[in-house]
C-alpha cells in the first residue's frame, strides 16, 4: 500500500509536469519565471540525451474562470425554497503547451471529451480542465466559459471546454487548465506585440492613428512610412476613400547599439462614400465591432460607414517560453539525468546570453516528496514490529513444543541422540508452522490486494491524501523479498529458544510430567 500510495502520487505529480524541469537561471520555480528565448539546438542536445523521452515546452499564466448564471435553492423553514441566481469565480492556472505535448498521462484520465487541438495557424480557444472544476463552476463540455486576467488593465478571454479528465489527485484537479502556448505567451505580455488602434477622438477633423505595443516597450521608435520616430501616432486626412497604414517599430539594441526592426502591423481603412464621420453625443467616434477578435470593425458616418481592418504584427512573443519539461524513461535514473543534462547545458549562454538551469520535481514539489520520503520510515516501523511479533510468537510456540515433549526429548538423549540433531527437529517443525502461517497470510493479503485494486474498497479523502483510493502495487521481487527476509529472520531467530534443549538431562526429563 505504501509503495503504490508513493508510486502514485509521484506518477500524478509528474503526469501534471516533469521529472525534470529546465528554466532561466536563477528562479526557484518553472511556474514563476522569467522568459526563456525557445533554443532548437537546446531541445536537440537534450533529445539526443540517452534517458529523455520527450521534450515539452510551456508557459503558466494565472488567471479567474467565472461560471454561466446558475439557480441555487435554499430550503427554508416555512417549507418554502428560495430561489438565488448565483455565479462562481474560481482561480486556476492555466498551462501552455504545444500539440505535440506528452498527453499520456492526461489522456488515461480523459472522462468526456478530446484532447485539444493545437494544429492552427492562430492561437486555438480549446482547452481541457478537470471534473471538480466543471463541477465547481457547473459547466459541461463543448461550452464557453469566461476567463479573466490581469494584465495592465484585466481582460477577458473565452475559452471552449473540450475536453474534462479526472485523476483524482485534488490538489492540481482543482487548479490546472491546459490551453494553447500560444495564447499564454500573448497574455504574459511577452517579448514585443503590436497593433494600430484609432483615437476615440478627431484633431482638428483628422483622424488619429495610434501604436498599441505591448510587452517591452522600453527604447521604441515607430516608422509610419517617413523612418523611425519616437511618436507612437500620426494623425490622418478624413477625406480619403480607400488607404492603408503600415507601421514598423523598432526597439535600440544595447549590445549592437543599433535600432532594429521588431516588429510590424498594418491598418486599412475603406469609406463608403465621402460624407464625415459622425460622432457620437459624447463627441467621440464610435465603433461597431464586426467580430469577435475585434480586428474588423467600423465608424458610422453622417451617410455611409468606415470600414476598419487591423492586421495585428506577428510579434516576438511566440520566441518566448517559461521553460522545458523533460519526460524520462526510468524515474530511478533521476538524479542520474539530472546531472548529466546539467553538465550538457547549464553555465552555457545561448544566442541571447540567457543561462538556463536544471531542476527535478523533488526540488519543485519539496514538501509533497519530503512527506512521501516521511512514509519509508513507517514502513521500516511496521516491518519491524511485525517481525518483532513473528519472533515472539514463533519462540513462544517453539519453548512449548519443547516442553511438552521434554520426555521424549530425555529418551532420544538416553538413545544417544546429540543436542544439535534433536534442535534440528524441532526447529523443522517450527519451520513448517512459519510457511503454514505464512501461506494463509499471503492468499488473504493477496485476496485484498486483489480486492482493492480491481474494485477500490478502501476509500480516501482526496484533500489530504491526494488521492480517492487506496493505491495498491506489488511486484514480485517485492513479495519474494519481503516472505523471504520473513522467514530467514524468524527461523534465526528460533536457534535462540532452541538452546533450553541443551539443558535437558534424561534423567529428570523421564520423571517429568
Amino acid at each position: 500500500m505504501v509503495t503504490g500510495f508513493q508510486n502514485e502520487v509521484r506518477r500524478k505529480v509528474t503526469g501534471y509536469s516533469a521529472p525534470l524541469l529546465l528554466s532561466k537561471a536563477g528562479t526557484s520555480s518553472i511556474i514563476e519565471c522569467p522568459p526563456i528565448h525557445r533554443d532548437k539546438e537546446l531541445i536537440q542536445t537534450l533529445l539526443a540525451s540517452k534517458g529523455v523521452a520527450s521534450v515539452d515546452l510551456v508557459a503558466y499564466k494565472p488567471g479567474l474562470l467565472q461560471s454561466s448564471s446558475f439557480e441555487d435553492k435554499i430550503a427554508l423553514a416555512n417549507g418554502k425554497d428560495s430561489v438565488l441566481h448565483k455565479q462562481e469565480i474560481t482561480g486556476v492556472l492555466m498551462k501552455g503547451v504545444e500539440s505535440k505535448y506528452h498527453w499520456k498521462f492526461i489522456q488515461s484520465h480523459l472522462v468526456q471529451g478530446r484532447l485539444p487541438n493545437f494544429k492552427e495557424k492562430i492561437p486555438s480557444s480549446e482547452i481541457i480542465l478537470s471534473k471538480r472544476l466543471c463541477d465547481v463552476l457547473h459547466f459541461k463540455l463543448n461550452e464557453e466559459i469566461n476567463s479573466f486576467f490581469v494584465k495592465e488593465k484585466p481582460i477577458l478571454r473565452k475559452f471552449k471546454i473540450v475536453g474534462i479528465f479526472d485523476t483524482g489527485f485534488e490538489d492540481y484537479d482543482k487548479k490546472m487548465v491546459f490551453c494553447d502556448l500560444r495564447t499564454i505567451q500573448k497574455l504574459n505580455d511577452w517579448g514585443l506585440s503590436s497593433s494600430i488602434s484609432i483615437d476615440d477622438t478627431l484633431i482638428q477633423g483628422r483622424i488619429v492613428l495610434r501604436a498599441d505595443v505591448s510587452g517591452q516597450k522600453e527604447n521604441l521608435q515607430y516608422d509610419w512610412g517617413d523612418g523611425p520616430d519616437r511618436y507612437a501616432g500620426r494623425a490622418i486626412l478624413s477625406n480619403f476613400i480607400d488607404t492603408t497604414y503600415r507601421l514598423i517599430v523598432y526597439q535600440f539594441d544595447k549590445n549592437s547599439q543599433r535600432l532594429l526592426p521588431k516588429d510590424s502591423c498594418s491598418i486599412q481603412l475603406h469609406k463608403t462614400n465621402n460624407s464625415e464621420i459622425a460622432l457620437n453625443s459624447e463627441g467621440e467616434l464610435s465603433k461597431m465591432s464586426l467580430n469577435i477578435s475585434g480586428s474588423k470593425y467600423y465608424i458610422p458616418l453622417n451617410d455611409g460607414r468606415l470600414l476598419v481592418r487591423l492586421k495585428e504584427g506577428q510579434g516576438t512573443w511566440q520566441k518566448l517560453i517559461a521553460g522545458y519539461e523533460v519526460q524520462l524513461d526510468n524515474w530511478d535514473e533521476l538524479e542520474l539525468m539530472k546531472k548529466d543534462l546539467a553538465s550538457k547545458v547549464e553555465m552555457k549562454p545561448n544566442k541571447e546570453g540567457e543561462l538556463i538551469q536544471v531542476q527535478s520535481i523533488i526540488e519543485e514539489e519539496q514538501d509533497l516528496f519530503n512527506w512521501l520520503g516521511f512514509l519509508d520510515i513507517n514502513v521500516s516501523i511496521i516491518i519491524i514490529l511485525m517481525l518483532i511479533i513473528g519472533i515472539i510468537n514463533m519462540g513462544s510456540a517453539l519453548l512449548v513444543m519443547i516442553i511438552i515433549r521434554t520426555r521424549f526429548i530425555g529418551l532420544l538423549k538416553a538413545l544417544g541422540s546429540t543436542d544439535w540433531s534433536i534442535r534440528k527437529i524441532f526447529l523443522i517443525q517450527a519451520g513448517y508452522l512459519i510457511l503454514q502461517g505464512m501461506l494463509i497470510g499471503n492468499i488473504i493479503g493477496l485476496g485484498l490486494c486483489y480486492l482493492q485494486s480491481h474494485f477500490g474498497l478502501i476509500q480516501l479523502d482526496p484533500t489530504v491524501y491526494y488521492l480517492n483510493t487506496v493505491p495498491i502495487e506489488l511486484t514480485l521481487g517485492a513479495w519474494l523479498g519481503l516472505n523471504g527476509a520473513t522467514f530467514i529472520i524468524c527461523a534465526l531467530a528460533l536457534f535462540i529458544p532452541s538452546v533450553v534443549i541443551a539443558r535437558i538431562s534424561p534423567a529428570q526429563s523421564m520423571r517429568f510430567d
